[in-house]
């Protein structure tokens, strides 16, 4: 983030996961403790860089064919790798996304409407 900062780079599209924050609620005896830590850090660390930032929150991955329909809700838990692909090339040219986290699952509505259609 810092070497993009002084690069002059002003778009980052962070992949984050579905829970991550510093209330993400995994026991520190969990495995994934460690890693969920180092996520929330990079998270906060992100949206106080002045790049044009996005982070997203993908559920639990799954190798499913891509649908490009996902939810920003909470009705699925996981979503296709492929989806995650789509997504991320949507927000990179989706100026409504920068400064947003967004956490999503597989679902109904088409990615760009989805992305467009919160804020």
């Amino acid at each position: 983030m810092t070497a993009a900062e002084r690069a002059g780079t002003r778009r980052f599209i962070m992949v984050s996961y579905f829970g991550a924050g510093t209330d993400h609620g995994i026991d520190p005896s969990n495995g994934f403790f460690h890693y969920a830590e180092a996520k929330a850090a990079a998270d906060e660390h992100l949206r106080r860089t002045s790049l044009d930032w996005t982070i997203l929150g993908p559920s639990t991955l799954t190798l499913h064919d891509a649908s490009g329909r996902i939810d920003l809700g909470a009705t699925s838990t996981t979503v296709s790798r492929r989806n995650v692909a789509a997504v991320i090339a949507h927000a990179v040219t989706d100026d409504s996304t920068i400064h947003r986290t967004i956490r999503f699952n597989d679902g109904d509505t088409d990615i760009a409407e989805a992305l467009r259609g919160r804020r």
